[in-house]
Parts: structure tokens; sequence; C-alpha cells
């Protein structure tokens, strides 16, 4: 098989501070972070900013730019920057930063997702919140909709290949496949090896079973040609986090971890960084016989256009 990537997605922007002391929020915590992962073993890094000072999702370009610019400063990392900011932010705020830095991968989502936090909003329901916008953040997730139009997909993909960015493709159900396939019948020659997320254990979309992936991997096979990608797997949660990256270690896949998908290290007990969840990755994967893959031999891998041409 070839080398495992490994992605660590840092803060995410569905977390809230309360939840765990651990969760980077400044852009000096962030970068710092995405340091010791990449040590630990993570080629790709994946970001959203945060405001420095109350720690919600931020639309502030500069902060972000900011992130970047300490990132590619400590490591040579690969820089993946979401544009699924904030359920709050408009298209043109999500998809600034690709302008802004041209970075070597962006994420680009290919649906729309509902979502609830009642449970969290149950558990905290007699806590302190460390910021007083959390508590009415986790309510309102039942009343919205993280909206991504044909429109906007649209776009996205547009703009992220004309500035040399390589879409990271989320896919959190199947039918976003008919998506995938929708861009690529009909906004020309894109570059190859296509690169899919699979982002499995949200509310709604398609669950973090080992048992249910076989599906969703010949569906995309069948739907983008099983030698024109290849894929990562992502698990909502724990245990699924490392669920989901074993059978991935196994079959051939890469693998995401990080704090915005799972506060945990094992059960009861959270993770006091992100390397520490990557560096159980990279247990597995030696157990397993995966070698780990370097950033430079993931810019091979998926034949990105190298840290030099993006914009910081």
């Amino acid at each position: 098989m070839e080398k495992l990537i490994i992605t660590a997605a840092l803060t995410g922007g569905g977390t809230i501070p309360t939840q765990s002391p651990y969760i980077p929020i400044t852009p000096e915590e962030i970068a710092e972070e995405a340091r010791r992962a990449a040590e630990a073993g993570a080629a790709i890094v994946h970001i959203h900013p945060r405001d420095p000072k109350e720690g919600f999702p931020s639309s502030d370009i500069e902060v972000y730019v900011e992130i970047c610019a300490r990132i590619n400063e400590l490591t040579d990392a690969v820089i993946c920057t979401s544009t699924g900011v904030s359920r709050f932010l408009t298209p043109a705020q999500r998809i600034a930063i690709v302008t802004a830095v041209e970075p070597e991968l962006a994420s680009l989502s290919l649906g729309t997702v509902i979502g609830t936090r009642d449970g969290l909003a149950k558990r905290y329901r007699d806590v302190d919140y460390k910021f007083s916008w959390e508590k009415e953040f986790l309510l309102s997730y039942r009343s919205g909709l993280f909206a991504n139009t044909v429109s906007d997909i649209e776009l996205f993909y547009e703009r992220m290949l004309n500035h040399g960015t390589k879409p990271e493709i989320e896919i959190f159900d199947v039918g976003w496949l008919s998506v995938l396939r929708h861009l690529l019948d009909t906004k020309g020659e894109t570059p190859l090896p296509i690169w899919v997320q699979f982002c499995l254990g949200i509310f709604g979309e398609y669950p973090a079973k080992v048992e249910y992936f076989p599906h969703l991997k010949q569906m995309a096979d069948n739907m983008i040609g099983k030698d024109n990608y290849k894929y990562s797997v992502i698990g909502v949660g724990y245990p699924n986090q490392f669920h989901m990256a074993t059978m991935a270690i196994m079959i051939g896949g890469h693998v995401r971890v990080g704090l915005e998908d799972n506060l945990l290290i094992e059960r009861g007990v959270l993770a006091k960084s992100n390397a520490e969840q990557v560096e159980k990755v990279v247990r597995l994967a030696r157990e397993l016989g995966r070698e780990i893959a370097s950033p430079e031999e993931t810019r091979q891998m998926l034949k990105l256009k190298g840290r030099d041409k993006v914009k910081l």
C-alpha cells in the first residue's frame, strides 16, 4: 500500500471552548498545534479561524491569513483552509481565504447539512459557559442549515482551480457523489487525482460505521472511477474517529483526526492536543504495516502545486 497521509483538523467551528480547555483559539495556539501535529506525523493541517478573544468561528480574513502565515513559518505541512468556516457566514466570506492565500488545499463541501447540538446543550445545561455566545450557539443548530447551493459549490470549485488550489472534496453522504459527478462533467478537466474526504458520523448524514463504508466506497468507485481519486476518512466523535481510522489504514485509504472531529483520546479522557491523536494513528499504522507520508511525499501523491506557490 502507498504511504499513509494523516490530516490533523486542529480546531473546527462546531465545538465550543467549554467542552475542552485544549481547543486552540488564537492564531498562536492554532499554529503551535499545527507544529506539534506535524512533528507527530501529520502531513496536512486543516484549519479554521476563531476570534482570538471570544473563541467563536470568525470571518476575519486578517486573522485567517495570520494563522496560515504562522503555520507556514513553523512547519512544512500542507495547509488545507476550510471554506466551511461557519454556517453564519456568506459564501463570499467563506471563499475569501482562497483568493487571499491561494493555499495548496481547500475544503469543498458538496451539499447542505442539517444539525442539532441538543445533546450537548442538555449536558452543559447547568454549567457555567466559558463565553456568553456558547449556549445560544448550541441551541441554534436545530433551526439552522449549513447551506451549500449548487451556485455556491460551482463558484468555490472554479475559484479554487483558478488559484491553483486543489479542492478537498468533502462527502457527507452518498448523494453528494452525484454533485461531484456534475462538477466533473460540467467544469472541464480536473487535475487528478481527485482528493476526497469522506466525512462520516455527522447528524443526518452517512453513519461512521465500518460495516457501511464499503457501500459508500463502491459508489464512489462507480461514479468517479476508482483510479481517479484518493480518499481520506473522518469518523466524528469517539470511538468513531479511531474505528474509521483503523479501517482506512487497513484497506488503503488515508486518515483525518483532530480536535475538530473528536475531543477524546480514549473513552472519558480529553485529548490534550491534536498531536496526541496523530501519535495514536501513527502507532496503529505501524502495527498494521503502513508507513507514514511526509508533507513532501503527500504533495507528490496528491500532485499539489507546492508551498512556494502559496501567497504567504
